[in-house]
């Protein structure tokens, strides 16, 4: 296994290991705010790169990783973390991207084909409830494709099989996500409805105000969320296990990733500390 991180030689901000715990939400809304101005301008590039539904999948790499970063508390250069994540990792993210596109349009149309069928047959009932499954499950699937992606050295096979998993090994954790994501969008479209009845003078700049609120935050504010929920689970049942079982291998980064395991010393048959280095597991390179 090989692990794609971050390249840490960029300073970060740094936190006290005395520091007092705070709650996840709270750091998730401080973490947004403080910073919302380096989101915006990638919210605008994610949007601009994704309007070609085929593209979808670069943009969302892109701005996967610059949120990953932004969660962990690493430093990240934003557009350019951006655009370099892109270039790392187009034949994969494009391939993933339209397989989605594939898969997600397969799963309207099961919805569909089973809704107009006869909503009281026990065939269609049971289509539709399985449609259902089909739509949780692949949605909740891309909340950890993308980090898998640009965390792990994984195949595209390997990628879909690890997401699968996670649908269930973090099952309320990724339903509370999902739900979250839903009743965002449902603002949203609560507060263009209301703007549609109102007052024909001021409609469409409410909904140019509004629109241009969307714009600005509401992708990197959902795939900061995201981190939130994907990332421990990830930390727990991959990296942790992995240093597990090689104790000794890049000591310093695995504290950076918050992994507070003691340091092992080796020593040769004399009883001599050893301090050769160790091969690397994790690639320097911005990915």
């Amino acid at each position: 296994m090989a692990f794609k991180f971050f390249n840490y030689d960029k300073a970060g901000p740094g936190i006290s290991k005395n520091a007092p715990q705070k709650r996840k939400f709270i750091v998730f809304f401080e973490t947004f705010f403080r910073n919302i101005w380096k989101f915006m301008p990638i919210n605008l590039v994610y949007f601009g790169v994704s309007l070609p539904i085929i593209t979808n999948g670069l943009a969302t790499v892109g701005i996967t990783h610059v949120v990953r970063n932004t969660a962990l508390d690493k430093h990240s250069f934003g557009l350019s973390d951006f655009f370099e994540t892109i270039k790392k990792n187009w034949k994969q993210a494009l391939s993933v991207g339209i397989i989605n596109t594939i898969i997600t349009m397969i799963i309207a149309c099961d919805f569909m084909f089973f809704h107009n069928y006869n909503g009281n047959s026990i065939f269609g009932t049971v289509g539709l409830g399985f449609s259902l499954f089909l739509a949780f499950t692949f949605a909740v699937m891309n909340f950890y494709i993308w980090t898998l992606m640009i965390t792990f050295n994984f195949t595209t096979t390997q990628l879909y099989k690890n997401s699968f998993k996670f649908v269930f090994l973090n099952l309320w954790k990724n339903a509370l996500c999902l739900i979250l994501e839903v009743l965002m969008y449902a603002v949203y479209a609560l507060v263009g409805y209301i703007i549609l009845h109102m007052s024909a003078n001021i409609v469409m700049m409410l909904l140019a105000v509004t629109m241009i609120v969307f714009v600005l935050t509401f992708p990197c504010y959902r795939a900061l969320m995201i981190q939130y929920f994907v990332f421990p689970p990830i930390k727990k049942f991959i990296i942790e296990p992995y240093y597990k079982a090689h104790p000794f291998e890049d000591i310093e980064k695995r504290r950076d990733l918050g992994l507070e395991i003691e340091e092992l010393k080796r020593y040769d048959e004399d009883g001599n500390l050893i301090t050769d280095d160790e091969e690397l597991v994790f690639d320097d390179t911005v990915n």
